[in-house]
Formats: C-alpha cells, structure tokens, sequence
C-alpha cells in the first residue's frame, strides 16, 4: 500500500485530537510522535468495542499483539456498530481476515511493521486531516432531568413497547434530548423496536465505572429519531452476571446529568441494582394487560415497590391493550380496577395491527401509524406526567445520590 509523506508535524495539527492506542507495544513507540494530542493506551482488544467516534479521532492497534481471529471480529463489530472513527492498523505479515474486516471501516490505514516514528506520524496525520474533531458531549439540561422507570407486572404485558412509544413522544414535544436504556440486559427488545444497533457494552467497565462520563456515555448510544438515543446491549444470557452493579448505577447517574428525560426500561425480575434505580425515579410505571393473572401481579408488585423503596415510591399502574369493544371476555376498567384494589393511573388502548407495524418496520408507531389510538393514549399520559410537579426522591437514589 502506497504510504503518505512525512507530514510536519505541528501542535496545531494534533491538538484537542484524542487518540487511542491498542497494544501496550504500541503505546511505547507511538507516544512521542503524537506530542500535542490527547492520548490513551490500552492493552485489550475488548476495547474496540468502545472506539466510537464521540470518544476519539483516531484508533491505532497493534495487530500483531492479538491472535488474527479475535482482532478481525472486533473490527468487524467495530464496522457494524457504525460511527468508528478512523482505525490505523500495524504489524508485521498481518492476516487477510483482519485486513478484510479492516477494510469495512469507512476510513482506515495499514502501517507494516517495522516502521519509524516519521512513517507512524504521517499516517496517523493523515487519517486525522480527512476526520473531523469529535463533536463534544451534550451540555446537562438546564432544567435538570426527570426519569421514569418503565416496568411490566407480568411477561408480554407490553412494557417494552409503552418504554418506546413514551420516549419517542417526549422526543416530539422538543423538551430537550430523550434517551431509553434497556436494562433487560440479557434479551433486551428496544433497539429491536426501534431499528437501531444496540452497541452497549458494560461488562468492559467492571471495576472501572468511574471512567463513564458524558463522552463514553456517547460512544454507547444508538440514535433513534431526533433527540432521541437507546443505550443497549447486545442479547447475552449472561449479562446480568457480567455488569457489576456499579457500571449500571454509573450510566445512569451520568444519563440523568446529560439527558432531560431518561426512560428506564426495567426487567421484571429484581437485580442488585433494581431498588436504586427506582428510587432515582421520578415516575415509576408498572404495566399490566388486562387478565386477573395480570392485574393480581401488578397490585402486588406495586405493593412491593412501596415498600421496599418507600414513602416516596408510588408505582403507577398502566393498564395496557384495553379493548373498545363493548361485550368481551377482557374485564372492563372498572373491572379491572376491583382487581387491583386500587384505581388504575391510565389506560393504553389495543391496536394489534398497529403495534406490528412498527415493531416490523423498526421505529416508535407514531412514526409509522401517527393516528393509531396508542399514540394518542401515550401522548395524554406523557403530557400528564411531564406537566406534573417533581415527586420527592429518596435520599439513596441512584440517580441524585449527593
């Protein structure tokens, strides 16, 4: 491969540049001729995975520090993932796998080994001429955030669904920038609903959460419709057991910081970190389908909630698919209402047909059925709860711990 000439090299050239250098080889002879630019070593390949866009300028890797295999699938996740920045590639009799997956990123270089600093500078510099500078992190809201956690009383109530249609409604009232995260780490469906890559990946930041900030936080989102990111996860039977509580506490902490609403789209089943995330909450929405199984779960898990997080908790129950037919075998509101033992917050009115459009096309059902009675339901309750005065918080909230 034809190489660039030496480039002078110029603090004008490199500053405010943030470079990520892969291959612990490769930070000790890469550092002097990036003088002037922000640079950070890391040693694992798992670190790709993070090399978004929103985080550096420039990634340079050590290909000969990692087994072929390995290295091509993380460039390979790296291209699917969209957004890389651009990716400089070294090493002696590099494999064709790596080179191929290399090639699927939009801007990308080889540099073969062994090659002086002068040889290293100019490539690096002229990735970087072609790549803009990364745009900074959002500004916090001004008004400061609000987060509501979304949650279903049983399996196939419908939640996910509600967690999507009242993220992407808040998106449209032009309140400030919306993000969903979906906490349902191993099976997660949110991204699925919306179409986008899910591209969180939290278990690398075990041990090290307090690195998350506004601009890591970026590199995981997935923009959905305007001012509105999904922070996912790939499908992992183990995830749950792989992020430490912590790493999740963190990312919420800093969504709230960056975000003016944060939907939280909570699994059924209590983690460690399931109290804090709800005690952060300014909302807390358990949805439940219109069967006695259902309702009799969503009494009760409502029940617990009050009570494990306490007073300020107060869980509001969201009866989903309600039918409009006069005569059916679904109990009616009322009905359903002596179910709970307590009234219901709102209803969300049933439209299969709908609700599978959008979930087929990939995006919220506004955009794809904008008069579909769903819409509208999710429209009123989001005004409602947008409109209303902030609850209390408890003092060991995950999202406003002082």
């Amino acid at each position: 491969m034809a190489r660039t000439p030496p480039m002078p090299q110029t603090p004008s050239t490199l500053a405010g540049r943030r470079i990520l250098l892969v291959g612990e080889r490769l930070a000790q002879v890469a550092a002097a001729p990036l003088a002037g630019a922000a640079v950070e070593a890391a040693a694992g390949v798992e670190r790709l995975a993070l090399a978004r866009a929103g985080l550096c300028d420039l990634m340079a890797v050590d290909a000969d520090a990692f087994e072929p295999a390995a290295l091509g699938q993380a460039l390979q996740a790296l291209a699917q993932a969209g957004g890389a920045p651009p990716v400089l590639l070294t090493g002696a009799n590099l494999a064709t796998t790596v080179v191929r997956s290399l090639m699927r990123l939009e801007r990308s270089d080889v540099l073969e080994a062994p090659f002086t600093a002068d040889q290293f500078a100019a490539a690096a510099l002229a990735l970087l001429a072609a790549a803009p500078i990364a745009e900074p992190a959002p500004l916090p809201p001004a008004g400061g955030s609000r987060c509501w956690a979304v949650t279903g009383a049983v399996g196939g109530s419908g939640a996910t669904m509600l967690a999507v249609e009242i993220a992407a409604a808040l998106s449209a009232r032009g309140a400030g920038r919306v993000c969903l995260i979906d906490l349902n780490l191993a099976d997660g469906a949110a991204a699925a609903y919306l179409g986008v890559q899910p591209v969180m990946r939290l278990a690398d930041f075990n041990g090290s959460s307090d690195r998350i900030d506004a601009a890591v936080l970026q590199a995981f989102a997935s923009p959905a419709v305007k001012n509105l990111d999904v922070f996912a996860g790939p499908r992992d039977p183990e995830a749950f057991e792989h992020v430490a509580r912590e790493t999740i506490l963190r990312v919420l902490e800093v969504a709230c910081e960056t975000y003016a609403f944060v939907i939280l789209d909570l699994p059924r089943h209590r983690r460690s970190w399931t109290l804090e995330a709800l005690a952060g909450s300014d909302e807390v929405l358990v949805i439940s389908e219109l069967t006695v199984p259902a309702l009799i779960a969503a009494r009760s898990l409502a029940e617990e909630i009050e009570t494990a997080v306490g007073p300020p908790a107060q869980p509001r129950i969201i009866l989903n698919r309600l039918a409009t037919k006069m005569f059916g075998p679904a109990p009616s509101m009322s009905e359903a209402e002596r179910a709970l033992q307590r009234k219901a917050d709102a209803g969300v009115s049933s439209d299969w047909e709908a609700a599978a459009a959008a979930a087929n096309l990939g995006g919220p059902i506004a955009q794809h059925r904008p008069k579909s009675k769903i819409v509208k339901d999710v429209a009123q309750l989001v005004e409602r709860l947008a409109d209303a005065p902030l609850r209390a918080q408890a003092p060991a909230s995950g999202k406003r711990a002082a």
